[in-house]
């Protein structure tokens, strides 16, 4: 037994250089991450999809309704931020419905006539003032929704005082005969009005009860990963387990790696069930989360955790030790700020949409929005949910599987220090 003092192993600088450079590195990956994806949604805005609809009957020749969607759609003002998809109310509607648009502009039926009531010299009293309806969608995402709200406001306002100048140069010296107030609202005369175009339940955190559920599953299967890894090692013999003073050390029995890997897999199928279901009877049935489909939601939850869970033992399993450090960062590091829940995807750098298409917190949430706030519709992301789930099963088995016998056959075993059998558990 060495009679060095523990408390000198803190004078080695390798010990201070390697966990030096490992969590600052980590804190520098976290930071680029977290807040480099948020820092300026704006500039960053490219094609932000929203509606563009001209319900305006006209009056006689004119339609002043498609005289603005045009003008919306010719102007250079959100240079390519916005993306105007013209439509009809049916279409807008599915597409609300299924959270492909962050807004919309809506010109209504009766919007020319209106505008033109605005220049008759018999009105009399306060001219009842045209509108002009800008639709959000929360449930895309609340970020995502207020920056296509300021735009398309901001569009909507300009398109109204562009109508009123070519309304004023119409007329002309016919502006004195009209009354105070319509003379007034001749110049700007469109009124704006926000409503919400896809309407969520009380308890569906304006939107973002969808993604923190995702989250959740996320950080389960990871999580819980970590402690099957490390009990199965116990329960094999590789490791010794320290429960409170006492540490216990199993008899060695020797396995592959790939066998280790297959028994953690089998463990996180089978408690996947156990945790899905917790997790949906916390959210659902404990905090009262607004939820329907609860059968497809359960499944779907039991293969989130278990997807997620293999996929992490696979990186544990490969990269040893670092390996929960690879999981946090693919899991939440680089996961987070492309779920497309908080920012969306359209408002990120570019290098972070490219995260976005296989990272698999956005996969995962999109299926969950798609049961909580859109029916379950396939093209609401539940289709594209359970595709890259079945995706990154079988990417994960490939690496893990193929990485691991490659290591077996190597001759790369697991061999303990230690070989004899392990002493009775005593007091530490």
């Amino acid at each position: 037994m060495s009679g060095i003092h523990p408390f000198r192993v803190l004078r080695a600088k390798p010990l201070w250089m390697a966990n030096g450079i490992i969590t600052g590195v980590l804190a520098l990956l976290f930071a680029v991450f977290y807040v480099g994806a948020n820092i300026d949604p704006v500039g960053h805005m490219t094609k932000l999809p929203v509606g563009l609809v001209n319900a305006d009957k006209g009056a006689g020749q004119v339609n002043l309704g498609a005289q603005i969607t045009a003008s919306i759609r010719k102007s250079t003002a959100n240079g390519d931020k916005i993306d105007w998809k013209v439509m009809d109310e049916r279409e807008l509607k599915e597409e609300l419905g299924e959270g492909k648009l962050f807004g919309a502009l809506v010109v209504p039926a009766d919007f020319t006539s209106s505008v033109t009531a605005l220049t008759g010299t018999t009105t009399t009293g306060t001219p009842a003032r045209p509108t002009l309806t800008v639709l959000t969608n929360q449930s895309a995402g609340s970020l995502g929704s207020g920056l296509a709200r300021a735009a398309t406001s901001q569009a909507a306002e300009n398109a109204s005082r562009q109508v009123g100048k070519e309304l004023t140069a119409r007329i002309g010296p016919a502006q004195a005969k009209l009354p105070a107030a319509a003379r007034v609202l001749l110049a700007d005369p469109a009124a704006v009005t926000v409503k919400d175009g896809h309407p969520l339940d009380s308890h569906s955190g304006l939107g973002l009860t969808a993604f923190y559920y995702a989250l959740t599953l996320v950080v389960v299967g990871m999580l819980s990963a970590n402690v099957i890894s490390g009990q199965v090692d116990h329960a094999l013999g590789y490791t010794h387990n320290d429960m409170g003073p006492r540490r216990l050390h199993r008899p060695l029995i020797r396995a592959t790696r790939v066998q280790t890997l297959a028994i953690s897999s089998t463990l996180m199928a089978g408690l996947s069930l156990v945790m899905g279901s917790l997790v949906m009877a916390g959210a659902v049935g404990i905090m009262g989360m607004d939820a329907s489909h609860l059968p497809l939601l359960w499944l779907y939850s039991v293969c989130a955790v278990a997807v997620a869970g293999f996929g992490a033992l696979t990186l544990l399993a490969v990269f040893g030790t670092p390996g929960m450090l690879v999981v946090t960062l693919v899991f939440i590091g680089m996961a987070v700020p492309t779920a497309g829940a908080t920012t969306p995807i359209e408002a990120l750098p570019g290098f972070y949409r490219f995260l976005a298409e296989f990272e698999p917190l956005r996969q995962i949430t999109g299926g969950v929005r798609s049961i909580l706030y859109y029916d379950a519709q396939g093209d609401a992301g539940l289709a594209r949910g359970w595709v890259m789930m079945a995706a990154a099963l079988v990417a994960a088995a490939l690496f893990g599987f193929g990485v691991l016998g490659w290591y077996d056959r190597k001759g790369l075993h697991r061999i303990p220090v230690e070989t004899t059998s392990a002493k009775p558990a005593v007091p530490a």
